[in-house]
């Protein structure tokens, strides 16, 4: 198929507007080859061109590149401008400040720190007072601003732990919101402004350079706020009040920032709060928006840890500590004889639930100090692991569980603490309203330290869990597929094809939540109640080609070894019919 006059007509308009000579050489690049008849180039310049980057709940996030399709400095401009023309609708509503506020942050990858200018100069030609933080940063460190500074949104240049072409888009905001991602109808308003800034000459929009570079008073002021609130949680030493517990404990560790910008400030948070010195895996201790070390900069990834399981051994670490490149996600890894690196990871629902655990101990000693009745909740996401409920009974609080995203955790009436399964954790709601690796990261090592102290690991920590909660398994299967398409029409046929059963154990309950009133808003997941308490959640991906299932399975009967081999036997069981149940439709 050849280039039409349409689409060569488009991207030529593209060129002229384009302000980024990268870009700008690699449309016209694609172009010569496609009119030269190089199909390959074709069909990049057709995925690129065809149609606009959705904005939505979690803003932008796409290869970087020329075109609509993807992330480059026309896109991002044009975001801002429709953000903008939001947020001034806002003031003009009277929802927030006149003129509107917002704060720009910006992590180590490849163009955020030019997107960030970018947004800044729209953002302060459209007549907002805007406040650029003045080095890349983490996360965290721009949803804490928002609060701090009281202004009206904040934007976050990143693509989290997304591949290394990859950038994003992410908006907060402030007023009502309190510093939480956007939830819709929202999404929909600000896309809706985007579209129609799009449909404008690109040449057209103002820009200036009146806007402010923060100093370092932002990021001090996350360090300190973030430092006090762990401190003010810690257990005290009954020998010496004025002291934590466990604060003399000396402990090895291993510290990874992944290639990304969550050295620096994890490091003062750590050193604010007194917790024992990291050893850095040097390799990724700076920020490198290439990630030359590994394939896909996320902790959970196959590979991704091999640095910090050698620096480990090295020096004999107890604990290694991994963020993600934008270090709002944390993983973190103990020593294991039974594993071949020597170390195993702990997923994200067995520390989950351990955080959780601590959250809830914390809420009942600050009752018991006070004289007050426990209050707060705990909440995870509908496909983490129900442990959180179990522990949250326990207490006596109050439990949700949300649709996928912080967002949704973050909105929690009186939330205490969330959580999410892919690593997510939001230990101080008070300083930040989304999940924060570095704040949980503190509040670990100060765990994994204390449980030192009783001569225990969190290993122990996760029998004792489900000595006293029961003990609950879970795992992901995941069906990768040719498209975006085939996976919501594989979610599609399972919604045809209800299951009754799974491995023999009958289907007690179905909740599909994408009828109206089952869900905030209606999400393509199904839930499937077993009859012995097992539960099997069903979803395509929002982001990626593929069907995830999480199964969830529980025992309460006998020794903690007897409850995790029963657990672990029936999520083979049900794993196993699953596969067989999903190949029916392929059949």
């Amino acid at each position: 198929m050849a280039i039409d006059s349409q689409l060569e007509a488009q991207v030529r308009e593209w060129i002229s507007a384009d302000p980024d000579p990268v870009t700008i050489a690699e449309a016209d690049t694609l172009l010569s080859s496609a009119l030269a008849g190089d199909t390959e180039a074709e069909t990049q310049l057709r995925s690129a061109f065809a149609g606009r980057l959705a904005f939505g709940t979690a803003g932008l996030r796409a290869e970087l590149g020329a075109g609509p399709a993807r992330m480059n400095r026309v896109v991002v401009s044009q975001t801002s401008a429709g953000f903008a023309a939001y947020l001034l609708q806002r003031a003009a509503n009277g929802e927030t400040s006149n003129p509107p506020s917002i704060v720009i942050g910006y992590d180590g990858r490849v163009n955020s720190d030019v997107f960030a200018r970018d947004t800044a100069e729209i953002m302060a030609g459209a007549g907002l007072s805007v406040t650029l933080l003045p080095q890349a940063m983490p996360t965290p460190v721009t949803a804490f601003a928002v609060r701090h500074l009281g202004v009206s949104a904040g934007v976050m240049v990143t693509a989290s732990h997304n591949p290394p072409r990859d950038n994003g888009y992410k908006v907060y905001l402030g007023d009502a919101d309190a510093g939480s991602q956007i939830i819709p109808p929202t999404d929909g308003d600000i896309a809706a402004q985007i579209d129609l800034v799009a449909a404008r000459p690109f040449a057209g929009l103002p820009r200036s350079n009146d806007y402010t570079v923060a100093g370092p008073e932002v990021q001090q002021a996350y360090v300190a706020h973030t430092a006090a609130a762990v401190r003010a949680g810690l257990p005290r030493d009954p020998a010496q009040p004025d002291q934590p517990l466990a604060a003399d404990v000396p402990l090895r560790i291993v510290y990874t920032a992944m290639h990304g910008v969550g050295s620096d400030t994890a490091h003062q948070v750590f050193a604010s709060l007194n917790l024992p010195a990291v050893t850095p895996v040097p390799e990724q201790d700076r920020p490198d928006g290439a990630f030359p070390t590994v394939s896909f900069p996320n902790p959970e990834e196959p590979g991704a840890l091999d640095l910090a399981f050698r620096t480990a051994r090295e020096i004999d670490a107890e604990l290694i500590v991994a963020h993600d490149p934008d270090a709002d996600r944390l993983a973190i890894a103990l020593p294991d004889p039974n594993s071949a690196e020597g170390y195993r990871r702990l997923t994200g629902n067995e520390l989950g639930l351990l955080l959780g655990w601590r959250a809830a101990a914390r809420e009942r000693l600050r009752a018991e100090n006070e004289g007050t009745a426990l209050r707060g909740a705990l909440a995870c996401t509908n496909v983490s692991s129900p442990a959180l409920g179990a522990v949250a009974r326990e207490y006596g609080l109050d439990y949700a569980e949300t649709l996928s995203g912080f967002k949704w955790v973050s909105r929690v009436p009186a939330l205490i603490f969330g959580f999410e399964e892919a690593i997510g954790y939001l230990t101080h709601p008070e300083v930040v309203r989304d999940k924060d690796g570095i704040l949980a990261s503190a509040d670990a090592i100060a765990m994994v330290r204390e449980a030192k102290l009783a001569g225990k690991t969190l290993w122990d920590l996760l029998d004792d869990a489900g000595e006293r909660f029961g003990h609950f398994s879970s795992s992901q299967v995941v069906v990768r597929l040719g498209g975006m398409h085939e996976s919501a029409q594989l979610a599609e046929w399972v919604r045809q094809n209800p299951p009754s059963e799974f491995g023999g154990v009958a289907v007690a309950e179905v909740h599909d939540l994408l009828v109206p009133g089952a869900a905030a808003v209606p999400a393509n997941v199904l839930s499937y109640q077993l009859a012995d308490g097992s539960r099997v959640m069903i979803r395509p991906s929002g982001t990626e080609p593929k069907l995830k299932v999480y199964i969830d399975t529980f025992s309460g009967e006998g020794t903690i070894t007897e409850r995790r081999a029963a657990a672990d036997a029936a999520l083979g069981t049900i794993e196993t019919a699953l596969r067989a149940y999903l190949d029916q439709a392929t059949a």
